[in-house]
C-alpha cells in the first residue's frame, strides 16, 4: 500500500507542501495512487527523498539535484560516499569556526588589551588564549584562575614582552639540560621545574605543586599542549612531565 503524503512528511520532517511541490516540479513523484487518487509513496521514493535532503542541507537548489539524482549513471552508494565527503568537509569547517569564535571569547574574557599588531610582536603566531578554555574547565571556579585572567588584563605590551623573555631564557636552558643526557629526575631538570612552577606564579597565580603536576599530565594528555612544548624540542612535553613530578615529588 506504501505510505500516505502525510505520513512520509512526518518521518521526512518536511511539510506535505513541500512533497507536493517536490512531486509538482519532477523531483520526487510517488510510485504509486490510492484509489482515491492520493499520493502513495513506496521505499524507493523514501531513498530518493533521503538523497533530496541531503543534498539541500548541503545547500544544492533543486534543479541540480534534479539532474544528479536522474543521471542514468547514477549510483546511490556513489551518492552517500560523495555526501559523506562533503558533510564531513563541512563538519570541519563549522569546528574551526566554533574554535576560533570559543578562543575569541575567550579572549575577550581574558581581556588582553593589545593591538593586533602588538600580540603579533609579543606572541608571533601563538595565540595566548588557546588553552584558556581548558584552563576554565578546570579551574575556572578557583581564586587562581580568577586571579590569572585578573592579571592578564593588567599586563602592558612591555609586560607581556618581559614574560616573553623570561619563558625563552627558561626553555633555552631547559632543552641545554635535555641535550646534555640528564635524566628528568636529575637536580639540573627539577631545579628549572621548580623554576618554571615559580615562572607561573611570578605571572599568573601560586601554582602549587598539586597544580603544577596537573599542568604536567596535561602537557600529555592534551595535543595542543604537547605540540607547543614539542616545538621548542622533540620530546620535551614528556621529559617536562617527568621533570615537574620529580621535583614535587621531591619538594614533597
Amino acid at each position: 500500500m506504501g505510505y500516505s503524503v502525510g505520513q512520509v512528511a512526518k518521518a521526512a520532517g518536511v511539510t506535505v507542501r513541500t512533497l507536493h511541490h517536490y512531486d509538482e516540479i519532477g523531483l520526487l513523484s510517488p510510485h504509486g495512487r490510492s484509489s482515491a487518487g492520493y499520493r502513495r509513496y513506496h521505499d524507493l521514493d523514501l531513498e530518493r527523498l533521503q538523497l533530496i535532503r541531503y543534498y539541500r542541507e548541503l545547500g544544492f537548489p533543486l534543479d541540480e539535484i534534479a539532474t544528479i539524482l536522474d543521471d542514468p549513471a547514477s549510483d546511490p552508494a556513489e551518492h552517500l560516499r560523495r555526501q559523506h565527503e562533503l558533510l564531513t568537509g563541512r563538519i570541519g569547517k563549522l569546528q574551526d569556526m566554533v574554535a576560533a569564535i570559543e578562543l575569541a571569547m575567550e579572549a575577550r574574557k581574558m581581556n588582553i588589551s593589545l593591538t593586533p599588531e602588538e600580540r603579533f610582536e609579543v606572541f608571533g603566531d601563538a595565540d595566548p588564549d588557546a588553552y584558556a578554555e581548558e584552563a576554565e574547565r578546570r579551574w575556572g571556579g578557583t581564586g587562581a584562575y580568577q586571579a590569572s585572567a585578573r592579571r592578564a588584563a593588567s599586563y602592558s605590551k612591555d609586560d607581556w614582552l618581559r614574560h616573553k623573555a623570561a619563558n625563552e631564557d627558561w626553555g633555552r636552558r631547559f632543552t641545554e639540560v635535555m641535550a646534555s643526557g640528564a635524566a628528568p629526575d636529575s637536580p639540573a631538570a627539577m631545579d628549572l621545574a621548580e623554576e618554571h612552577r615559580q615562572l607561573i606564579s611570578q605571572w599568573f597565580y601560586d601554582c602549587s605543586y598539586e597544580v603544577h603536576t596537573g599542568l604536567a599530565d596535561m602537557y600529555l594528555a592534551d595535543p595542543r599542549f604537547t605540540e607547543y612544548y614539542e616545538r621548542i624540542r622533540p620530546g620535551m612535553a614528556t621529559y617536562l612531565s617527568a621533570a615537574i613530578h620529580a621535583n614535587a615529588v621531591s619538594r614533597a
